[in-house]
């Protein structure tokens, strides 16, 4: 069995699509929303009838929060997790360094590489089964760039694949090469293919240890 060794394409799309809100009395409109002096405006950023204005303001540089934690899809680290609206919650728990070659597979490390495993926990807190097929991992060196190549060993893969089932928690894995080069401190992406492009891919950062 041969190992197929292919970089990630990013081939996410992120869209935000937002429609100001039109008519009325502007004037009486903005005399009414208006803060008080020395007070800062709490605005919904996920709110979809929010003026362009407001959101240009107030949520431009600030990415989607989680629905139970407030927590954003970007700036978490390994350890924590993050939940998409229909309730499939992905926690990134580590990366470490690969070891348990299959010799009569002819795996190996790679020259000058890190081989690496990056585990998963998945929990589907949604009323439907969840395709772990639409999920798939970007891997980027976090110090001096660089794009981990996907790779897969036999012992003890859990591939992301299949279905997960309502209020089932699974441990999956996705097995990674990058060049030494590039240190080990790295920023995991999880993608998430959908229908809706308003869906935002976490972003995981940590290190590969062992």
């Amino acid at each position: 069995m041969m190992r197929v060794r292919a970089t990630a394409a990013t081939a996410a799309l992120f869209l935000a699509a937002l429609t100001a809100c039109g008519g009325g009395d502007s004037d009486g409109a903005s005399a009414q929303t208006k803060a008080p002096a020395g007070k800062t405006k709490k605005v919904d950023c996920t709110s979809q009838t929010l003026d362009q204005a407001e959101w240009m303001e107030h949520c431009a540089d600030e990415a989607s929060p989680d629905p139970d934690t407030g927590a954003k899809s970007t700036g978490l680290t390994f350890g924590e997790s993050y939940k998409w609206p229909d309730g499939l919650k992905v926690t990134l728990v580590d990366a470490k360094v690969f070891t348990d070659f299959d010799k009569d597979l002819l795996e190996s490390p790679e020259p000058d590489s890190t081989d690496f495993r990056v585990t998963l926990k998945l929990e589907n807190g949604s009323k439907e089964p969840v395709a772990l097929d639409d999920l798939s991992l970007i891997v980027e060196g976090a110090t001096n760039g660089g794009e981990a190549a996907f790779t897969m060993y036999e012992n003890g893969s859990q591939p992301l694949e299949g279905r997960l089932a309502p209020g089932v928690t699974a441990a999956k894995n996705a097995d990674h090469v990058l060049e030494t080069k590039y240190g080990k401190k790295i920023v995991v992406t999880v993608q998430r293919n959908s229908e809706n492009f308003d869906l935002d891919f976490p972003e995981f950062t940590g290190e590969i240890t062992g």
